[in-house]
């Protein structure tokens, strides 16, 4: 699961455990700050996959930016 593309492990620990990517920990802190304003909620509605898909893509920007030096 670790590589360049997704970030690497986010939070990996003593035991073992490579946890989630960061990719995956961006998307989740987008949407997290997306449905945190009341009137997304309203607007999005049933668009889930919208969110997810939108989150994912500012991740992936993220991600870019990061590896910049």
């Amino acid at each position: 699961m670790s590589n360049k593309k997704d970030g690497g492990n986010a939070f990996p620990n003593v035991d073992g455990d490579l946890g989630m990517s960061l990719r995956d920990w961006f998307a989740g802190q987008i949407i997290g700050g997306i449905f945190s304003d009341s009137r997304m909620v309203n607007y999005m509605g049933n668009k889930n996959h919208d969110v997810a898909e939108i989150a994912y893509r500012i991740a992936d920007v993220m991600l870019k930016e990061r590896g910049k030096e």
